[in-house]
């Protein structure tokens, strides 16, 4: 991708400051599943939450995981002192403002201001205003603070561990989370939320499937939109990127066949991947319905 050097103003660098917030404040135990959490963790909580069955869906808000995460510990520095790489930055940051512009004008053209998410960088741990946020959950969006969390060192893994390098390959991760915080902006994760409330397991899982759907499809909506002076900001081979990374996330490829598909929470590789592929090919939100 074409990045430029400006960034985000709604980027927050915590990387280096560890082990911020374990214990109480905004919202409780992630896997005791008291409040709603993120639509989208790239973690292992939510493949745990898919292979074990634990709290089906009423973590809605949020969904499951789309990548399990090591969580390997990053490695130390100074206290206080930012870990985050420079071509780290470019991407995150760079990334946000344009799903920021993008979107900005989207909501325009409805008449409408769009409010941004911010998006914070961490190491190994911090506090969210959904509970605590752990590296090994990988990147999830909070409703309630409207903040994208996400340990960096997630990128590592998403190209070493499932063969999805490349920066849109990481650029498709932040635009889902922000297709999340969309989601959130237009009502959706509450009305899924109150829909999972009185469903059987297997169509709350459903509903589920569909709010990542959906993400997926807005993720693509940015990318279609994307541009900068020079035009689009996507170079050859980068939607193949993102592909790779949308069809290595898929249910049936993280469970390996271990799954019902009754179970699944987040879609197939080939459900993903069609998300993806609608929203790069109509740029239109309105062709990323929610089912």
């Amino acid at each position: 991708m074409r990045l430029g050097d400006d960034g985000s103003d709604n980027f927050i660098d915590r990387t280096g400051r560890g082990g911020l917030g374990f214990g109480g404040g905004g919202g409780g135990n992630l896997l005791g599943c008291l409040l709603p959490l993120v639509a989208s963790r790239f973690g292992i909580v939510g493949v745990l939450i898919l292979l074990l069955g634990y709290c089906a869906l009423t973590s809605l808000g949020g969904g499951g995981g789309l990548l399990p995460s090591s969580g390997e510990p990053t490695a130390s520095t100074p206290a206080g002192q930012s870990t985050l790489s420079v071509e780290d930055r470019r991407v995150l940051s760079g990334v946000l403002l344009s799903t920021e512009q993008v979107w900005g004008a989207l909501f325009q053209r409805n008449g409408q201001k769009y409010q941004p998410a911010e998006m914070v960088a961490y190491s190994n741990s911090d506090q969210s205003g959904c509970g605590a946020a752990q590296a090994a959950m990988g990147p999830f969006y909070c409703p309630t603070d409207r903040r994208i969390y996400i340990d960096p060192q997630f990128f590592s893994e998403l190209s070493r561990r499932y063969n999805a390098p490349g920066d849109f390959a990481q650029a498709y991760v932040i635009a889902h989370e922000v297709g999340h915080h969309i989601q959130n902006l237009e009502g959706t994760l509450d009305r899924a939320q109150q829909a999972q409330a009185r469903a059987a397991n297997a169509q709350g899982n459903a509903i589920q499937v569909g709010v990542e759907l959906q993400a997926d499809c807005y993720a693509g909506v940015w990318a279609a939109h994307a541009r900068d002076a020079q035009g689009s900001i996507l170079e050859p081979g980068d939607l193949e990127e993102g592909m790779r990374a949308a069809e290595a996330i898929g249910d049936d490829a993280l469970t390996k066949g271990r799954v019902s598909p009754d179970n699944f929470t987040h879609g197939t590789s080939a459900q993903r991947m069609a998300a993806l592929r609608t929203g790069t090919q109509s740029g239109n939100p309105a062709s990323c319905k929610f089912n």
